[in-house]
């Protein structure tokens, strides 16, 4: 019953920042983690950022570790992905996903919202 709601993206100049949201819709849920993946044509889906709600660790892929931030809404089941210096390599399709406390893994997913980033 539990849905995501991505919204946010849009197009961006090279360098630019962008902040996408993430927002749980339906039931309340409870979540493990949170997390955001990419993927851009003819590529493979890509981890971006994940963050643990008990205590808040966040995990990052390589290639976003010293540009993004994932943060969480301090009441809601909410989260962001913020983007800075963003560059062409950038452009993809983002999805929200969430695991749910029990899960072995990712099980619920948005429909992703996409970001362009021109140059």
């Amino acid at each position: 019953q539990v849905q995501l709601v991505e919204s946010g993206g849009g197009l961006v100049q090279a360098g630019g920042s962008l902040r996408l949201s993430c927002e749980a819709s339906g039931r309340p849920f409870s979540s493990y983690a949170m997390g955001w993946f990419r993927q851009a044509p003819g590529k493979e889906r890509e981890f971006v950022a994940s963050i643990r709600w008990s205590g808040g660790t966040t995990y990052y892929g390589d290639s976003v570790k010293c540009r993004f931030t994932i943060s969480r809404h301090s009441r809601k089941n909410m989260i962001y992905l913020q983007m800075d210096s963003l560059n062409a390599e950038d452009t993809a399709i983002y999805y929200c996903a969430a695991q749910k406390v029990g899960a072995s893994g990712y099980n619920t997913w948005g429909q992703g919202t996409q970001v362009t980033v021109s140059s």
